[in-house]
Parts: C-alpha cells; structure tokens; sequence
C-alpha cells in the first residue's frame, strides 16, 4: 500500500513509475494539467528526467519525497513530470530556454512555465534548502508582481523561438576537401595525446566523432589522426569506462583517464560504439576491438534485449542507493570468488594499484593490451586469454547475485534502430549470422507493432500483456525516430540485397519530407505536423552523444538518391549541408555527422554493385577490406534499381565498382574490385 498515488501511475514510462508514489500530485505532460494551472491561476513546475540519471535520483530522495517540500509544490504550483527519453521534443524546449537563461544545462531539468507554457525561470539539480526558497520566491512574485513574470517569459519566449533555427544558403552548394581538413586541424588541438580522447574531463566517448576521425584519417591517408583514433578506443576498451567484468560501457568517464565511468550503461552509447569499434577492427584488425564487438553485444542480448528482440533503454548506475555498487570489487571479494586465481587478476586488472577508487573498492581496469600483460606474465597471448575469460566468468556469475541496477525497460525507435545498424556493421565486420539475425528481427518490430495505420511511426514501444498479441506504441514519432530507422534500414539493405528494405526506406522518407521538412530552409523540424504545436518548433541540428537528427537524414537523402537516381533526394541532402556547412570549424565535435556526409561529396564515393547467383558471398568476401566511402547494392536475379539494371551477365557473379554513374570495366573477385577501389 502507498500513502501517495498520482496520476502517473498510469503511465508506462519507467522513469515516471519510480515518482508515482511521490508525495507530489505529479501530473503528465497534458492537457488537464494545463487546464489546472489556468483554472486555478498557477505557474506550472515542469520537472525532466531519465531513468538512470543519478542526480533525479537524489533530487526525488532529498526534496520529491519529502512531505513538507511536496506540500509547497502541491500548494503553489501544478507540478508535471516529464520523462526525457519518451518526450526529447519537451526536453529540448525547456532546456533552451535554462541554457538561455543559465548558460549550462543538465538533468534533472527543473523549469517554471506559465498556464500557457512559456518559461519563466529554471535550473537543473536543487539542494532541498535551495530548492524551498526557490519555490517561495517564485510563488510569491506570481502572486504580487504577476506582469514582471509575464514580461520575462515574453522575451525568453522571442529567445527560444529565434535559437537554433536554420536559415536556407541561397549559394550554390560547394563543398571542399580544405573545410574538413580546417575543421580536423581545431579537433586535432583539444586530443589527449596520452590517454586519448579530448583534453578535459568528463570524458563522454562521442562515438560520432570518432567514426568521422576514422573515416577522414583513411580517406585522407593521415597518419596522425588515425593514430588518435586509435590510442582512443584503446583506452576506452581498457579503461574503468569499460565493464571489463561483463562488456558494455558507461554512459561517461569522470575523469580525464577512463577510469571512474558514471556508471550508468545507455543502449544509444552502447549500440554507436558497437558500430565504430566494429568499422575499427575492419581498418585494423585488432583483436582487442574484436572482442569489445562481441563481448558488448553479449551484454545487451544478456541484460538489455526484451521479448520480440526489442532492446531496452538503459541501466541505472545505482543500486542499494549507491552508484556503481554492483560493478566494484574489493580484494576481499575476488579472493572470495577466485581463491588462488587473484594472482593473476590482481596483475591483470590493476587491483589495489590503479584500480583501486574508494572505500577499498575496485573498478576493474587494465593499463595495457593483451600483448603486453601476457608479456609480463610470462604467458603466451591465447593462454593469457583463456585464463581472463575464465575469471572473467566466475566473477560475472558472482556478480549476477547481486542487487541488480535498475532497468529502464522501455523500448524507443530510434534507439532500437541504432542497433539495427550496430548489429548490421558487426555482422559485416566478424560474419555472425546471429547478429544479421537480431538485425532482422528488431526492424521486423519496428514495421510491424510501431507502424501507424498512416505509415509512419510510433516513438516507443509498448509490449503485449494478457491476450494481446501485439504491442504498440502510444507517442507519435519524433524526426530521430524516421532518420534512424531509414539508415537502419539501408544498412540491412546493404547486408542482405532485399529490396523491401530499400523500399520502406522510402516510403519512410516520403513520409519524413511530408510531415517534417521546413520548405523555408529545406530542414526538418524534429515535430511531425500532426502533433499538438509546442511554444516553439524546433529542429535538432547539432550532432552530441547521439548525432543529429537532420544529419543522419542528410546522409540517407544522398544515399537513396544515388540508389534510385533521384534528383530531388540528392538536392535536399545538398541543400541541408549546405546550409550548416559554415560551422564545422567553429564548433567540430556538434558537426561531425554531418562531416561524414561532406565526405561523400569531397572523396571518391563508390557505388559497388554485385550481380548474380553469388552476389551475397562476393559481398561478405568484402569483410576484411576497411571501405569508409562506399555504398553496396546488389542481386541475386535482375533488378528495377538503376545502377543494377542491365548488368547482369548470364550465370556468372559480377563485381560493378562506380563512381558518379559510371562504371569500371566488370569484375568477377573482390581482389580485382579492390584493385579498381585504390
């Protein structure tokens, strides 16, 4: 029994289950809780947070739970709680108007709106002392001084209207090798030359970025940049960041050397660095990515993946109300688990040396590859393996035992998509059927049960309960949503030759231009026009943590107006570039999506077409070749597709390397295709 129940109790949002016992009256974002504010003359607290995000926890503990706090809440203000990851088109609204108001921003997301929606004042995480004077303050100028307030919202409204808009570039588009190499040369003098990365702490991995360094280091033959991306994403895989216990990633590293992660394990982080350690091992060939691939994608079949192969969101980083509790390890306790084995681990993972943090604990490390530790353990390589993963094991099984953090068991579009992807670029790079599999399967979901009866999509998925048979969503999509799913969908393409990939790709973005793009700028707003309008509309440009939802559009427009010789795809995607292209050197690490978009238009783009009964083995033959610039298509029979109509020859498989349309003279091996591709 709970003394408290609001109406977030029905909800499916995990995030606003955990504050629906909350001695607030919390309302969801809607329309009642509007209704309310106005009826009875109130200011509304709009409150934003995540799941696993440690700081909503502590702000719930100190001050949501607490009676005498609420009662302020309750009596002043009509109080709505938002989770972040189900609604990011409320997010970014209100947290550009703090950074307006603040210049920083963060979660817990704490903004004070008027009935109708526009932001007064707002702050992230509030001390509960704070946090009461705050409320008093606010509620009492409403209350005398109302027309000061209104004042205020009127010109932060005219701010977050005006921020982050796209005006079109009437110039013609021209794009040039020199902007990258100014925009590499700013991101070149923020690298960690010691222990990778960027120079400051908090360390976040930034996958996007890095997948570009990859990319322009190969196609531009620089040794140096390739040489950063490389002492990166090793000590990433060796660092503290780095579950070395059971795989997968922290969402961040606190310090400047990857040791101390916010221990939290995002699926969108997870499935990017799948994706760019897997191209990494095809540049490579280091075993140490190899194994990052499988073993992060075991963690997320292990502990993220739901029925119907939809993944989850996340995992928190607390548990027993500590953070990282479930993932740290005295000596005592591996002494416990391994008996005379700690030996090796203590060697091996730094116990009691660079490992040790605080209170005794432990966060497992390592401070070289294997190659080196096996080195100084006076093993050899594969018995120095053997031996970790046996340990590795034990611990894991001791681990399971555990109170386990809490799961954020709600499944998102987008999210989900950026598996499809991580999951089709480890199958190219390592050959596993069983991730093709799982690739398969999540876009099987995400076009049945997130499907509108109009065509497009739903943002999260709700599973089946009782006799229902299928899920379902109940958010209408965001731009994120479609962007991810139609690259997802022209990697399966890419994989598999099947055609209905490429054919819902379209339709998803004809979709897309219909409900999304802005005529004016030729961008697209991160709203569909069907839903209800926000005090702002607003476009996501500028690539983060996960990249942008307009540069991930730009990159599938080109791709699909290459494919079916579509102008009209290839002239937004230019357009859109075009119009941001003048930032890259000004702000790098918000541009490098879209960098990797530039890439197709400033070095040679292959279009590798393979033809014939063989055409699915010539193109896994490809695997071991590292090919940032290029686009595969193919068919087993004939095909309606342009670059694949007319070309092929009888019986036998053939190679088709193009470029702009026109073809090399057909061959029938990888070998001779790669020797048309130098």
């Amino acid at each position: 029994m709970h003394r408290h129940t609001s109406r977030l109790a029905n909800e499916t949002s995990p995030y606003l289950l955990q504050h629906a016992h909350n001695p607030v009256d919390w309302y969801p974002w809607s329309e009642e809780a509007f209704a309310k504010a106005k009826a009875e003359n109130k200011l509304v607290l709009l409150s934003i947070g995540y799941s696993a995000c440690h700081w909503c926890h502590v702000m719930e503990r100190e001050c949501f739970e607490n009676d005498s706090i609420a009662r302020i809440m309750n009596d002043r203000f009509i109080c709505i709680k938002v989770d972040r990851e189900e609604r990011p088109d409320v997010d970014q609204v209100y947290m550009n108007a703090v950074q307006l108001m603040t210049g920083r921003g963060g979660w817990p997301l704490n903004c004070f709106i008027l009935p109708d929606a526009r932001p007064v004042y707002g702050g992230t995480y509030y001390p509960p002392q704070q946090w009461v004077q705050l409320l008093n303050d606010l509620g009492e100028t409403w209350k005398t001084d109302p027309k000061k307030v209104m004042g205020y919202a009127e010109q932060l409204h005219e701010g977050v209207k005006r921020s982050e808009l796209i005006m079109l570039n009437p110039e013609a588009p021209d794009f040039d090798r020199r902007t990258l190499a100014r925009m590499v040369h700013v991101m070149d003098s923020t690298f960690d030359r010691i222990d990778g990365g960027t120079d400051h702490a908090p360390k976040f991995p930034m996958p996007n970025n890095w997948e570009f360094l990859l990319k322009y280091g190969s196609l531009a033959n620089d040794g140096d940049i390739k040489a950063q991306v490389d002492l990166t994403l090793h000590k990433m895989a060796l660092g503290g960041i780095y579950d070395q216990v059971g795989g997968g990633f922290a969402r961040y590293s606190v310090d400047g050397i990857w040791k101390v992660p916010h221990f939290e394990k995002m699926l969108y982080d997870n499935a990017q660095l799948v994706s760019l350690y897997s191209q990494a091992y095809q540049a490579t060939k280091e075993p140490l990515y190899k194994d990052v691939v499988e073993r992060t994608l075991a963690f997320i079949e292990r502990e993220m993946l739901g029925p119907f192969d939809a993944c989850y969101s996340a995992l928190d980083a607390d548990s027993e109300g500590e953070e990282g509790k479930f993932y740290v390890w005295t000596k005592a306790d591996l002494q416990r688990v391994l008996g005379t084995d700690i030996a090796f681990a203590e060697k091996y993972y730094e116990v009691d040396g660079k490992a040790l943090w605080e209170h005794g604990n432990n966060i497992l490390l390592r401070d070289a590859d294997d190659a080196a530790i096996a080195k100084r353990l006076g093993l050899s390589i594969e018995d120095m393996r053997v031996k970790a993963a046996q340990i590795n094991g034990r611990l894991l099984e001791d681990r399971s035992k555990r109170v386990r953090p809490g799961l954020d068991n709600k499944s998102l579009t987008s999210w989900n998509a950026l598996m499809v992807i991580a999951w089709c670029k480890a199958y190219e790079a390592l050959g596993e059927e069983r991730y093709l599999e799982k690739a398969r399967n999540t876009m099987y979901l995400l076009l049945s049960d997130l499907r509108r009866e109009d065509g497009g999509l739903w943002r999260n998925y709700v599973p089946p309960k009782g006799k229902e048979i299928k899920g379902k969503g109940n958010i209408n999509a965001y731009l994120d949503d479609y962007s991810f799913t139609i690259e997802a969908l022209l990697a399966l393409y890419e994989q598999t030759f099947l055609e209905q990939w490429l054919s819902e790709a379209r339709k998803l973005t004809d979709y897309t231009i219909t409900h999304f793009q802005d005529s004016g700028s030729g961008m697209f707003y991160y709203t569909s026009d069907l839903d209800p309008a926000l005090i702002a509309r607003k476009m996501e440009v500028h690539d983060n943590v996960i990249p942008a939802s307009n540069s991930s559009l730009c990159k599938s427009l080109h791709v699909l107006g290459s494919l079916f010789d579509e102008p009209r795809y290839m002239a937004m995607s230019s357009q859109m570039l075009n119009n941001v292209q003048g930032e890259f050197e000004r702000y790098p690490s918000g541009y490098s999506n879209w960098a990797q978009a530039m890439l197709m238009h400033v070095f040679p783009y292959y279009e590798i077409a393979i033809t014939g009964p063989d055409a699915l083995v010539r193109r896994k033959e490809f695997a071991p070749h590292y090919l940032p610039n290029r686009m595969f298509l193919g068919t087993l029979t004939s095909s309606a597709i342009p670059l694949l109509a007319e070309k092929t020859l009888g019986t036998s498989t053939t190679i088709y390397v193009c470029e702009n349309k026109a073809c090399q003279l057909p061959v029938g091996s990888v070998k001779d295709a790669m020797k048309q591709l130098k």
